[in-house]
């Protein structure tokens, strides 16, 4: 992708995605204009210059795909074909490209998707990716003046959480390493510094004053999402969670909890959390198990 080339990729993403829930009687994804949908770009350009693939036939763009090098794997982020050119191999051959450039690097390849997408998973799957956390696909509408939490989830909520700073990020990835194996700092240097002005960013300490978390979350036409993340345990998980909602208010953002951790869901039902689809984490090569929780999201893309 050059820089004239980001308008064009932006409408990409924005039909294709739509035109796939749309086909199936599902709500459209991006309820904005392709040119809210540019953001994508300009975040992955600025965290991975130069990694984005285009695919075209007969001249014409026919698919995206945005992949990132990290320093312990690499992250396929949203990747997308035009609607008339489904069925044509596009999206195969941008998946071939990205695991070409993880294999000369030694790193495995990491991706969050939709399950209900049997396409896409059929495609990561016989591509030799395998499925290691399953996520609800979940969204709470907070009203303008927040929202009424009920006092049992309040006490379930024990953390301490403030704002996070430039300060913790050493914090963060230590943190992110010891719970899901993979590091990103990056990432992190660019939801806090928050260049976009969209961005949040929280942590949560323990009693002796460690990083028992952090979640990030964004409110943007194109993306209003909590996540990246993670947690020691579901009581910070939950004091995160509550915090970065109240970002939101006015808003219904969605966020990817793992579908293994009962006690947190029901404190999500019980703020009327609704499911809107499910969502697995994939691997090609070695992938740790989550030792703690995992809230991934797809701006940046966790992978």
């Amino acid at each position: 992708m050059q820089p004239e080339d980001q308008a064009a990729v932006a409408a990409l993403i924005h039909r294709s995605t739509n035109t796939w829930y749309e086909a199936r009687g599902l709500p459209s994804v991006f309820s904005c204009s392709p040119n809210d949908v540019a953001l994508f770009c300009r975040v992955y350009e600025s965290l991975d210059p130069g990694c984005c693939i285009l695919a075209e036939v007969d001249g014409r763009l026919a698919g995206s795909c945005f992949w990132h090098p990290r320093e312990t794997h690499v992250a396929l982020g949203i990747m997308n074909a035009a609607p008339e050119a489904f069925g044509r191999g596009v999206a195969r051959r941008l998946l071939s490209y990205v695991i070409e450039r993880a294999e000369e690097r030694g790193l495995p390849i990491r991706l969050v998707s939709s399950a209900q997408n049997l396409d896409s998973f059929s495609l990561y799957n016989r591509a030799g990716f395998s499925v290691y956390a399953v996520h609800q696909d979940m969204s709470i509408e907070v009203p303008d003046d927040g929202l009424t939490v009920p006092t049992a989830v309040q006490e379930r909520a024990s953390a301490a959480v403030r704002p996070a700073t430039a300060a913790d990020i050493p914090a963060m990835v230590e943190l992110e390493r010891e719970i899901s194996g993979i590091e990103r700092r990056r990432d992190y240097e660019l939801l806090v510094q928050n260049a976009e002005g969209i961005w949040h960013v929280s942590v949560a300490k323990d009693d002796a004053g460690r990083l028992s978390g952090f979640l990030a979350s964004v409110r943007h036409p194109a993306s209003e999402m909590l996540g990246p993340g993670v947690a020691r345990d579901e009581a910070a998980a939950l004091s995160l969670i509550l915090a970065e909602l109240d970002q939101h208010r006015g808003g219904a953002p969605v966020f990817l909890p793992p579908s293994d951790r009962p006690a947190l869901l029901a404190s999500l039902y019980a703020l009327s959390a609704r499911n809107l689809e499910l969502h697995v984490a994939q691997v090609r090569g070695a992938a740790q198990r989550p030792a703690g929780v995992v809230l991934p999201c797809f701006l940046p893309e966790t992978g």
